[in-house]
């Protein structure tokens, strides 16, 4: 049975994670969403939060599964007996960063393959950071995040912008 880790910090989760989440359920028999404990990244939502948001998202994806992770990916992903890490790639500003870290990951753990997925063009300039920035001053993110993603940020910044 072949099994893949989408890790991320998905704060919040986008479309752009989805397509990527579907295309990786597609080929892999079990993909196990693993969510960072990144406090460096300052996340708007707790852990728990996104997690709480992934839910009702992934249910059309019966071979998925969320849980949180902290420390180094290649320790959790043995632990997860996984074959692969699946990361999306959106744009060439992502390549360096991501083709990095995947050497890096290959250093550590040889066994286990780095395969980055590219979402469809329309999420390609779409980001979780974007989305906050937008949702922070009150524009419609209905067309990048799931309905409750976008209730969940509006809640989150109903104080205003700041």
């Amino acid at each position: 049975m072949r099994h893949c880790i989408y890790p991320g910090t998905f704060d919040p989760i986008t479309y752009g994670h989805l397509d990527v989440l579907s295309r990786a359920a597609k080929i892999f028999d079990r993909v196990t969403i693993a969510v960072a404990h990144n406090p460096g990244k300052g996340p708007l939502f707790s852990v728990e939060q996104r997690m709480e948001m992934l839910g009702p998202n992934i249910a059309a994806f019966p071979n998925v599964a969320i849980t949180p992770f902290g420390g180094l990916l290649m320790e959790f992903a043995m632990a997860q007996k996984a074959d692969a890490i699946i990361r999306g790639l959106r744009a060439l500003s992502d390549f360096e960063f991501e083709f990095n870290m995947a050497l890096m990951n290959r250093h550590l753990q040889p066994a286990i393959e780095t395969l980055f997925v590219m979402p469809n063009e329309q999420f390609s300039y779409c980001s979780s950071t974007l989305v906050k920035q937008v949702a922070r001053f009150g524009g419609d993110v209905s067309h990048f995040v799931p309905p409750n993603v976008a209730a969940a940020l509006k809640v989150a910044f109903a104080r205003g912008p700041g």
